[in-house]
């Protein structure tokens, strides 16, 4: 695959324009062969790229280096750790990942549940930590393990927030994640906050599997029901009951190592193996506008 060297500098403006190829909207116009943004900024910033031999994955690839080097931003942090933590230190048979993961008023950056759960909030040097303490206590209520995942440059501004909470730094020079403190475990979650994450379907099974019978219900009072017999259930046993529940949803964790580049937004769209082929292979097509 075709490659160009990065320059040594580059204008912010420019940065923030290749940062917004990296959203669904995107992904949508690429599923349906419709290159136009790749091929605007192509013309803007890039036109040697502009021949028969390379192809508009080379070029987002080029634009995700340009990034990871100058402008490490959200997606930058979130995909890497994807990559170079989380798929390197679980077994995926036998856990589920899961982007953006709501938790009260909060939305959980990364979410891992195997044989525990652990949820990863990401903050990069874009970022102001006003709204940390508040994810943070919405954590708390469901997640066996949290993490903090901050620039290198700043470990200073985040190891003050609690002992118990995790943190783990990335330095974008050498994209290496380090864990500088470790997470305190936690194993009991509270049912409440539990019950409005799980789905009807899900909080009626463990109450037939913890009581072995579901009691007499209906679509008016089966929340309630449910609530009241599932905070009489030991904390250790319905953490387990939730975290399996939680493995077995239909998440696509259909990651590539061959398109690394696009793992996290293909797990937060929720495509197909399917629907990641077509991707691919629209991509493969000839920069040639």
């Amino acid at each position: 695959m075709a490659t160009l060297k990065l320059k040594k500098s580059y204008c912010n403006n420019q940065l923030r324009d290749y940062s917004t190829l990296f959203k669904r909207s995107e992904v949508n116009l690429w599923l349906r062969n419709d290159f136009s943004s790749l091929d605007l900024k192509i013309q803007r910033y890039d036109q040697k790229w502009n021949n028969h031999n390379m192809d508009y994955f080379g070029y987002i690839r080029h634009i995700y280096q340009v990034l990871e080097k100058k402008y490490p931003n959200e997606y930058i942090y979130k995909n890497n750790f994807l990559n170079d933590w989380i798929l390197k230190k679980f077994a995926l048979e036998n856990s589920v990942v899961f982007n953006e993961f709501r938790v009260v008023d909060s939305i959980a950056d990364l979410v891992i549940f195997n044989g525990c759960s652990k949820v990863f909030e990401i903050k990069t040097i874009l970022d102001g930590e006003y709204r940390l303490s508040k994810q943070l206590e919405s954590y708390k209520k469901i997640f066996n393990e949290i993490y903090i995942i901050v620039p290198l440059s700043q470990i200073e501004r985040y190891l003050k927030f609690e002992e118990k909470i995790g943190v783990i730094t990335y330095d974008h020079l050498s994209n290496c994640f380090t864990v500088v403190q470790e997470s305190t475990k936690n194993l009991e979650i509270d049912p409440c906050t539990a019950m409005n994450i799980l789905r009807t379907k899900e909080y009626k099974s463990i109450v037939s599997q913890y009581y072995g019978e579901t009691p007499e219900m209906n679509d008016f009072n089966q929340y309630e029901v449910c609530k009241k017999l599932i905070e009489q259930i030991p904390p250790i046993s319905f953490n387990k009951m939730f975290v399996d529940l939680m493995k077995v949803r239909k998440i696509n964790n259909n990651f590539q190592k061959e398109y690394k580049e696009l793992n996290q937004i293909c797990l937060a769209m929720n495509l197909s193996l399917k629907e990641q082929d077509l991707l691919y292979k629209n991509l493969k097509n000839l920069i040639n506008y």
